[in-house]
């Protein structure tokens, strides 16, 4: 059963009885006028929200629910962190708003602290409104630097509901907007578990995957190619963590071709894997770095790209065709600096890897021990994802590939009545819990996926 708040007050200090009158009220708004994102309209109940503090959220009746979702995966401190909705507040009192061509002190510091943790000389940072923006500016830059149009991207990959990041996009939400003029040809990344090269092992993998990719180029033309885009560790599209020496051999293969190399680091950055960028993980310094999400932990939108020396100078006495009324947006930079500062002075960063060498990676393949229902168990930090399938040996998974299923959506409302906000897609529940996540939270969130995966069990083949 979902955990009950006390019957007076949520953590905001509002009365409970106050707070469900204006969830009502919200909700009936939002069902007469609000359009929502992937979505047919008519058959949705979206879930009203009254409050939120740390890891948790209340429900529309005042349930607590321990966020595993971190909504999108983007708030990484978790919410309502005092100091950055501080920090937010003293903004608005100071410089609400400025037009991008003027300098204001939160947006270069926000760049400053930026640029201090990028890998390499990534040193510029071009600010946008989110993630899918940051992958249109940064395929922009690319191509404008080479003076090539095609553009490489992985299947099962997400980089953003836009025009340009929609055709990159390597899941079914590209379908309908994809009219194959677009100039993205897509290739099989590494996935050992679903291998595409009948891989045994995970060296076999990368020599197999990074062949696919030469090969794939030289019939493309090389000379044609302006990037490859690859999420440094997938997020929505299953959180599978390359094996290692693939992204070495990508950055091989970009500068033996003269490719554009950029991480897209929107849902895998700012401490969500245990560093501050996933690609630290592997050595590897990409030309551009797309970020948003967990820069600010999603308090007030703010995306970007991080721009390597090289790319810059292409653009120095060469006027960037492109920009944004709300670049580098106060309120959003401001939030920015709060969050990077809270993380290094609070350890947050260290806390996600903690947390998942620690509880949540060996916890999770505990669970695997006990439930049939789980193919694999796969993460960094607070980033992971338990693939349920309905036979192991055939690895037929709980839902098909692009769809839920009718046994997924009892497992999803399970974790839900139990107190649970899941991120789900397709076959998969993801335990991406805030990087501020504690010990205890995190086993709570372990118990709660513990018992609901027996109605997962309960649906394999027999």
């Amino acid at each position: 059963m979902t955990t009950t708040v006390s019957p007076e007050l949520l953590p905001t200090g509002q009365s409970l009885d106050v707070a469900r009158v204006e969830g009502e009220r919200a909700y009936a708004l939002d069902r007469a006028h609000v359009f929502h994102s992937w979505s047919a309209q008519e058959q949705i109940t979206p879930m009203t929200i009254l409050a939120s503090e740390g890891s948790y959220v209340w429900d529309g009746a005042g349930n607590r629910m321990l966020d595993f979702s971190s909504q999108l995966v983007n708030t990484n401190i978790g919410h309502q962190h005092p100091k950055v909705v501080a920090a937010i507040q003293d903004q608005a009192a100071k410089l609400c708003t400025i037009a991008p061509q003027y300098v204001n002190d939160a947006r270069s510091e926000a760049a400053r602290l930026i640029a201090e943790r990028t890998p390499g000389d990534l040193n510029k940072v071009f600010f946008t409104n989110g993630g899918a923006d940051a992958n249109e500016h940064a395929v922009r830059m690319a191509r404008l630097h080479t003076g090539r149009y095609k553009v490489l991207s992985r299947y099962r990959s997400y980089h953003g509901g836009t025009d340009t990041a929609i055709n990159l996009t390597g899941d079914p939400r590209r379908w309908p907007n994809d009219y194959g003029n677009s100039g993205v040809v897509h290739f099989h990344g590494p996935f050992l578990y679903r291998s595409q090269f009948h891989s045994e092992n995970e060296q076999q993998e990368t020599e197999r995957a990074l062949e696919h990719l030469d090969q794939l180029i030289r019939l493309e033309g090389p000379d044609s190619i302006a990037a490859i885009v690859l999420e440094s560790v997938p997020g929505t599209a299953g959180i599978m963590v390359p094996p290692p020496g693939y992204m070495a051999g990508v950055r091989e293969i970009c500068d033996r071709y003269g490719i554009v190399f950029i991480a897209d680091e929107v849902m895998s950055g700012f401490g969500r894997t245990g560093k501050w960028f996933a690609i630290d993980h592997f050595g590897v310094v990409p030309d551009l770095i797309t970020f948003a999400k967990g820069v600010n932990s999603g308090y007030v939108p703010l995306g970007g790209v991080a721009i390597s020396e090289k790319i810059a100078a292409t653009f120095a006495n060469r006027p960037y065709p492109g920009g944004l009324t709300y670049s580098g947006h106060p309120l959003a930079t401001a939030a920015a600096v709060a969050t990077i500062n809270v993380m290094e002075d609070e350890g947050i960063v260290e806390n996600a890897a903690r947390i998942g060498s620690e509880i949540l990676g060996p916890g999770l393949r505990g669970l695997t021990d006990r439930h049939p229902s789980i193919g694999e168990v796969r993460g960094l930090g607070v980033f992971w994802a338990i693939e349920l399938v309905a036979d192991r040996a055939t690895k037929e998974p709980l839902a098909p590939y692009g769809t839920s299923s009718p046994a997924m959506n009892e497992v999803i409302a399970a974790c839900k009545a139990g107190g649970l906000l899941p991120f789900a897609n397709f076959n998969r529940i993801h335990a991406v819990p805030p990087c501020t996540v504690t010990e205890a939270e995190a086993r709570e969130g372990l118990a709660i996926l513990d018992t609901v995966l027996d109605i997962a069990d309960a649906h394999r083949n027999s």
